[in-house]
This record gives structure tokens, C-alpha cells and sequence, in this order.
């Protein structure tokens, strides 16, 4: 699907789309999550950072090769290693769509119950939130590309501003006692580490993002990398000095149990009436987060379906030329997982979809790095040795990703991928019929 070049998504927009992708899939709910491990998750965030650099280079250099290649990691998997790893990846890539969008707007359940405190009580209230704002955006995004990604870029720009403040000015109220302990786990620090880098790597999903849609993306052989980069480098920044700023600032036993941390760390820095202009800002990150996922989420099953690979179906479009099928759909999945999630605590239900969305999405990235090399190699040119040394490392980077998501995300991960087979199966035997 090519979008008219004046609809299409400049350098900002597309670099609005990455940072606001990975910014608002992790960063508000993180630090509590992360606090029972101590301040070595700290360690894991610079891991996932080292590798991140590493797939964003991989995406870039890929977007190079293949510019037009609507679909990202699905698209780069199949023409690197055929069809069936292809649809793989695409399902992967949809279902890790579901679950951090569901974990995003948790997030922003989660940032509005700072202004509606039955939000944190009761479950039902909190369940019709989330559901409304998913659909909301929804019926945004079948209004095209360029609407949406307007959107996406006033968002990220208001989500910056509170993160900016509270790390820089945080810095000035740390407490080096709130560091401790170093490991607050039983596992040893290499353990503690792989299982943080895991879950922080959910804040790095999305690095891709400026790929998925390269068709509606302008002069996407330039654009594309230098919007990957730029994103990355942006939201790097942001994770780990926001992270060093709450952890300092508040202690590690009151922090695993906030439901917003950001918000409490304002509190102690400006006072108690700064937690809602936080909350405030939090909320409005966590909904460009969710829009920018929507938006996403509908090209990767138009990307496939065209392909062949997934049903027809998916390969309808609007008057606006949104291919509005997948959006619908999407959103009914992350409708069934907010149903049946809002049963236990916010922080408790974020850190299973985020390792469930880490172990669907790193599929797709394992896929992308063997199939660079593969592309690389396969040119005219003799390609030069860095590459198969930069696809071994993104390679091995994400496969000790996997298995810092534990055994239990995992295992439902793998069950969810192989469930898709018998589609598969089932949509290859339709296209071959006469």
C-alpha cells in the first residue's frame, strides 16, 4: 500500500513513531517492575540498549537494501528465508502488537487513575477505560496515515517534556541509599541481568516501527535509518536516566508497589500537586503510544495477506486506503487479553504481557538477522566482513533475549506461534487452487 507522497511520513513523523513506540510500550510502569531486582536492572538496561544499537542497525541497513518493503521484519524475512519463516515472523510480529498494546494501555489505566482513583479499586471501571480508548483509536486510525501520524508527533513531543523534567531535576534529590540492595533477587547477577535485560528490551520494541509502514513513509532509503537512529538514541537517553533519577529518589521497597511511579517521584521533587501534571503527561504518552501502535498494527497482516500468506481478507482497504480489517481485528485481540487480564494488580499483569510481547516480537528480530545476512551476501558485491560479524552479534543478542524471558512466556508464546500453522496451511492450499 503506497500512500500519496503528500500524505506520506517525513523524517519527524517517522522518528515520532519510533520514540513514541518504544517510550510509551515500557517506561511509566517499568521502574516498578524493575524495583524487586534491585538497582542491577540498571545493567540491564545498558545490555538492551547495546543490543537495540545492534537490530537498529540491522532495520537500517535493511531499509537501504529494500526500501518499498512494507512489513518490516516480515518483509526482510521473506525475501531473506522464504514464505513459512516469513508468516512466522508476521504472526509473531501481530501478536506482540496485541500485547504491548494491551500492556500500553494498562499504562494509561494506570496514569489516569491519579485523576479517577476508582481506576486503581475497580477492575470493571478500569477494564471499560481501556477497551473505550482502544476502540477510539481505532476509528482514529481508519481515518489514514497522515492523521495518525500528526498525532503521533504532537504526542511524543508532550510525552518528552515531564520525562525531561523529572530526570534532569531529580538528579538533585537522589539518595545513593535507595540503590540498595544491588541484587534484590536469589539469582546470581548474571541471572538477575539476563531476566532485566529481557523486560527492559519490551521498552526498546518498536525500534522497527519506521519500517512496518515504508510504503507511506517519504524517500524511505534515507528516511527510514536516519528516523530508526535518531528514535533510538532519543529514548535511550530518556530510559536510563529516568530510570537512575526514580530509583534514587524513591526507596526499592516502596517502589516495586507503586502503580505510578513518575508521578510519586514528582511528588518528592516539586510536591504533592506535581503528581497530576506528571499523571497528566503520562497519560497523554501511554495514548500516543497506543495510537502509534494502532497505527502499525494494521500493515503488518495487509503486508502478509497481499503475500498470500495470510487470508484475503486482510488485504482490504477503506476510501483512505486504510487497510482497516487488521486494525479491527487487532483490536478485538487486545480487547479478549485487557477482558481477561484485569483479574490481578497493573504491575502484575504488565510484566507478563510485556515478556509474552517481548517472546512474539524477538521471533521476528531472530528471523531479521539471519535474513540480512543472507540478502547482504547474496549482492553482486563481495559484502564486507562486518556484516556477518554484526548479524552473529544482533543474532546472538536476541536469542539471549528469549531466554531471559523466562520459560512461562516462552512457553505460551511458542504455543501461540505454532497455533497459527494450520492457517497457514489452509491459506497456501487456497492460493494454489486453480
Amino acid at each position: 500500500m503506497t500512500a500519496p507522497e503528500t500524505k506520506k511520513l517525513g523524517l519527524w513523523t517517522a522518528t515520532s513513531l519510533v520514540v513514541g513506540n518504544m517510550i510509551g510500550a515500557g517506561v511509566f510502569l517499568m521502574p516498578a517492575a524493575l524495583a524487586a531486582f534491585g538497582s542491577v536492572s540498571l545493567l540491564g538496561w545498558l545490555f538492551s540498549a547495546i543490543g537495540s544499537f545492534l537490530l537498529a542497525k540491522v532495520f537500517s541497513n535493511l531499509s537501504k537494501l529494500l526500501p518499498n518493503a512494507t512489513g518490516g521484519p516480515y518483509a526482510y524475512t521473506r525475501h531473506g528465508l522464504g514464505e513459512f519463516p516469513a508468516f512466522l515472523a508476521g504472526w509473531g510480529y501481530y501478536l506482540a502488537t496485541s500485547c504491548a498494546n494491551a500492556a500500553i494501555t494498562i499504562s494509561f489505566v494506570s496514569a489516569m487513575s491519579t485523576f479517577i482513583p476508582a481506576l486503581s479499586a475497580n477492575p470493571t471501571a478500569a477494564a471499560a477505560t481501556g477497551l473505550g480508548t482502544v476502540w477510539l483509536l481505532t476509528a482514529i486510525n481508519t481515518r489514514g496515515v497522515a492523521l495518525s501520524g500528526k498525532l503521533q508527533l504532537i504526542t511524543t513531543i508532550l510525552k518528552l517534556l515531564p520525562l525531561a523534567i523529572i530526570s534532569v531535576a531529580g538528579l538533585f534529590f537522589i539518595h545513593a541509599n535507595n540503590f540498595h540492595p544491588f541484587n534484590g533477587t536469589h539469582d546470581t547477577t548474571l541471572g538477575a541481568i539476563t531476566t532485566t535485560a529481557a523486560m527492559t528490551m519490551f521498552s526498546f520494541v518498536g525500534i522497527e516501527s519506521a519500517t512496518v509502514p515504508s510504503g507511506s513513509v517519504a524517500d524511505p532509503a534515507r528516511t527510514i535509518p536516519r528516523a530508526t537512529l535518531l528514535g533510538l538514541l532519543i529514548a535511550t537517553a530518556v530510559y536510563i536516566l529516568s530510570s537512575i533519577t526514580v530509583m534514587g529518589l524513591i526507596p526499592s521497597a516502596q517502589l516495586q508497589h507503586s502503580p505510578t511511579p513518575f508521578a510519586d517521584a514528582a511528588s518528592t521533587i516539586f510536591g504533592r500537586g506535581s503528581r497530576y501534571w506528571v499523571s497528566a503527561g503520562i497519560a497523554i504518552a501511554a495514548f500516543g503510544a497506543l495510537n502509534g501502535w494502532t497505527l502499525v498494527q494494521s500493515q503488518m497482516p495487509y503486508a502478509i495477506a497481499r503475500d498470500g500468506l495470510f487470508p484475503r481478507l486482510f488485504t482490504r482497504t477503506n476510501s483512505r486506503g486504510v487497510p482497516y480489517i487488521g486494525l479491527l481485528v487487532n483490536s478485538t485481540i487486545v480487547s479478549i487479553l485487557i477482558g481477561m487480564n484485569y483479574t490481578s494488580a497493573l504491575v502484575e499483569q504488565f510484566r507478563f504481557l510485556l515478556l509474552l510481547s517481548v517472546f512474539a516480537m524477538l521471533v521476528p528480530y531472530l528471523f531479521t538477522t539471519a535474513a540480512y545476512v543472507i540478502l547482504q551476501t547474496s549482492l553482486p558485491k563481495k559484502a564486507k566482513p562486518t556484516v556477518a560479524i554484526l548479524g552473529l552479534l544482533a543474532f546472538s543478542y536476541t536469542l539471549w533475549e528469549i531466554i531471559g524471558a523466562g520459560p512461562t512466556a516462552v512457553f505460551h508464546g511458542f504455543i501461540l506461534l505454532m497455533a497459527a500453522v494450520p492457517l497457514y496451511v489452509w491459506t497456501r492450499r487456497e492460493s494454489t487452487k486453480p
